[in-house]
């Protein structure tokens, strides 16, 4: 015999948002998550979001990382964090690509202890910096 009533057995209807956005590993701990919440980095529908705010299936989930926004519709609720691959599965990524990464930029790198650039020095990282000539 089963000793979990059926209504717990059923899937939720909604998720605290700090908890789905930890569970779907957009982030790494749970109180990331709330603080994300707290400091106006995660909106719900064009609306920022507090941490125990519920999510609902179709709802757009908006977090700002380190790398960038992330744009997310919820197409399955979960409250314990699962495997990447699951958890792929429970979001519609929107994220836009990142852009392109520039070249390199060159940077003039003098030996420590060389002292001051002397006149020449100057006028060679000048040049190369992309300065302008006397």
């Amino acid at each position: 015999m089963n000793a979990t009533p059926p209504a717990q057995r059923l899937a939720p209807t909604s998720v605290r948002v700090d908890s789905w956005i930890w569970a779907v590993r957009v982030l790494k701990t749970r109180s990331a998550a709330t603080s994300s919440c707290r400091a106006g980095h995660v909106t719900l529908n064009d609306e920022r979001a507090k941490a125990a705010q519920p999510v609902r299936v179709g709802d757009e989930v908006r977090v700002r990382t380190g790398e960038g926004e992330r744009i997310l519709i919820v197409k399955r609720l979960i409250v314990k964090r699962v495997s990447a691959t699951v958890a792929a599965e429970c979001f519609e990524d929107h994220t836009p690509p990142p852009p392109p990464r520039e070249e390199r930029v060159l940077t003039a790198v003098r030996e420590r202890g060389a002292g001051r650039p002397t006149k020449k020095d100057r006028r060679e990282i000048d040049r190369l910096l992309g300065g302008h000539e006397r």
